[in-house]
Parts: structure tokens; sequence; C-alpha cells
């Protein structure tokens, strides 16, 4: 912790998916250990992401801008974002004028074209942190102002400048990561579950992923005469979930933890995990490594190609298997209980997990922040 306050105004500018605002908000915790106040940074999302309920609960001051998807999206509304994100730019150019940073982090989210602009016009070093391996189409406008680029994987070099390029590995949120010391066993209880059993993990983002749920629930009876499940459904497929449950039989419902959402728990639920079962967010890139998880990934089909690209690297790097949503009724039952029925393949996974972790990557990103911040002093 830093003696005294670190004077330096930092711009977060993240949204739209916990991949980017993750990454974002653990990099606000090592700004602060380094000494830059609360008051001191200044985070720009997008109106109506899940950016509104997740800064505020950092106790970090949000503005947002009006924004949407570009790419991915029929042309129609493909027009009709473009021109809410164009209407933003002089609320994007306000912003930075009052607060006067000295150096802009973004890690993606509809918002960055505007934010960009206005940070380019007031010449403010900007720092990009890629949590994909693949830039998502939302910051690739932004990477030929970027003085640093941090990123997830080495994977990324195919993408960007190597001369601006720096591997930070993933930044698990402190808390996240301090639940990887907890016994099995003490996470497990946080669940009301059982060791010795084993253990699966499901989740699909904030909003939730609706096929993985489906398929989940199809074949939810005889997963639980096996297995013990921790569900996070997402809040939009939450009441078809909850409604499900209470069809189980008694005998199963003592195997079936559901929710709609964790947000302090969610490192219990990776330490007590034996696999998991999700979508191929950014974040599959660094937690899963941080607790030595082997996965499942079902990439979403329509989020440009990111996805994919995020699975397809894990995959090649043994640290887990892919399906795809046409075959996850098929094979979601199957794929589970093969890889439960071989330990020594799951304990090839994990390991091959745990090799890819970076316990510093926290550290890396907020000395790369700092680095970029000093541009605006020695130029």
């Amino acid at each position: 912790m830093a003696d005294k306050p670190y004077k330096m105004r930092v711009l977060i500018c993240a949204g739209g998916t916990g991949g980017g605002i993750y990454p974002a908000l653990a990099a606000a915790t090592e700004l602060q250990q380094r000494g830059v106040t609360r008051e001191d940074i200044l985070w720009i999302g997008t109106k109506g992401e899940m950016e509104e309920k997740l800064v505020p609960r950092a106790n970090l001051r949000l503005e947002t801008i009006s924004g949407g998807a570009i790419a991915g999206v029929s042309i129609p509304t493909k027009v009709k974002n473009g021109a809410r994100l164009a209407a933003s730019l002089p609320k994007a150019l306000r912003l930075v004028r009052r607060f006067r940073p000295d150096v802009m982090l973004m890690t993606g989210g509809y918002m960055a074209v505007p934010v960009t602009v206005a940070c380019r016009s007031q010449n403010v070093p900007i720092a990009i942190y890629l949590p994909d391996v693949e830039p998502a189409a939302s910051v690739r406008f932004s990477l030929p102002f970027a003085h640093k680029i941090g990123a997830t994987t080495e994977g990324t070099a195919h993408y960007v400048p190597s001369e601006k390029l720096v591997v930070t590995g993933y930044p698990v949120r402190p808390e996240l990561r301090a639940a990887a010391s907890l016994s099995k066993e003490a996470a497990l209880a946080q669940f009301h579950l059982q060791p010795g059993r084993p253990t699966l993990f499901v989740f699909g983002g904030s909003r939730g992923a609706q096929k993985i749920n489906q398929a989940l629930l199809a074949c939810l009876p005889a997963l639980l005469e096996r297995v013990q499940i921790i569900h996070v459904s997402g809040t939009l497929t939450w009441p078809e979930v909850a409604a499900h449950a209470q069809t189980l039989t008694d005998a199963h419902k003592q195997w079936y933890r559901p929710y709609p959402y964790l947000h302090e728990n969610m490192g219990a639920a990776y330490r007590a995990a034996d696999l998991v079962v999700a979508r191929a967010g950014a974040s599959m890139l660094g937690e899963c490594p941080a607790f030595g998880l082997p996965a499942i990934l079902i990439p979403l089909a329509w989020a440009w190609r990111y996805q994919k690209v995020n699975a397809d690297y894990l995959v090649e790097r043994g640290t887990a298997v892919q399906l795809t949503d046409e075959t996850l009724d098929d094979q979601l039952l199957p794929t589970i209980m093969g890889l439960l029925d071989s330990p020594a393949t799951l304990a090839r996974m994990s390991q091959a997990a745990q090799a890819m972790d970076k316990p510093d990557s926290v550290t890396a990103l907020g000395q790369l922040i700092m680095d970029v911040a000093n541009v605006k002093h020695t130029t």
C-alpha cells in the first residue's frame, strides 16, 4: 500500500460484458493499492449495460453514454447504434475535458470509439487491455492510437503491433484469486455441498446462456444421480431455471444449487468445482487457469469470432474441450460424464490450466497503466 496518494487521474472505458469489466475492476483495485485515490478514477460505460451494477458496487464513479453493438447485428441496428455512438461524442468530450485524465484504460465496450476520439483530441495517452485473444470489433478502432496494449495471451501478437504489446495475463480480481487458497471442503460448505462427490460448475455470463441452461435442464436428473451442481443461470433465464428446480425430486434437489448470479461467492464456486461448463468469454482465459480447472466450452455463435478463437486457444493447450450450440443437446451429458469418469484426463487438463496461470497479471497491468500515464509528463 502506498504511504500517500499518488496523483494520477485514470479514465476507465470498459463495459458490455464481464470479460472487459472485471479486468478493469481488478486494475482499479491495483491502482488504489498503489495510492491512486478513488476520486481520481472515472469510469465511462454504456447506458443499460452491466457496468451500471458492477461499477457502483466497487464504489467507483460511473458516467454512461449511449451506444450499442456495431458488429454481429443487422444493418438497420448497425446504423441506429452507430448514430447513437456518434451522438455521444459531445458528452464524451465534456467528460474528458472536465476530468482531465493522465491516462485512459480501455478494455472494450461500445463506447470505445467516442471516448477514444475525445481522449485523442485532448492528448490523453491511451492504454488498452485486450481480454480476448482477438480484439473485439469495438476496440479495433482504438488500437492504432494506443501507446501500450496489454493482452491475456501471446496469441494476441497476431493482431497487434509487437512493439506495443505487453503480455500481462488475465488480471483475475484479487477477491476471486483469494478463493483459490480455500480448502475444497470450505468452498463446498459455502454451498452446503459435500466432499467426495464430483462437482460441476455451470454458468453462461451475467445475463445467462439459454442454450446451455436448456441443455443442462434436459439432462439434470441423470447428472444429479452422480454429481452435484452449482448452476449460475444468468438473470434473463432465472425464472425458467427456478421453476424447473421445483420439479426435481427431493433426492435430486439436495445436489443442485441454482442461482441467478453470484458476486462474492464466485471464487468459492470455482474452488468447489472439478469441471466447468461455460461460454468461451475472456474470463475463461484467466479464471479457469487461476483455479487449475478443466472446462467444457461452448462459444457464443454470434459473438463476432472472438469466443471461438478463445475456445480454440484453450483446446489447443489441453485445458478444455469444445462443443457447439448445435451439438449441445446430444453431447453435453456424455461429454460431462466422459470427463468425470476419466480422472487421468481431468488431471492432465488441470495441469495444463495451471501452467497457463499468471499470478502477477494484476500487478503487470497496473504497471502498464502507470507507464502509459508517465508518457503525458515526459513528452
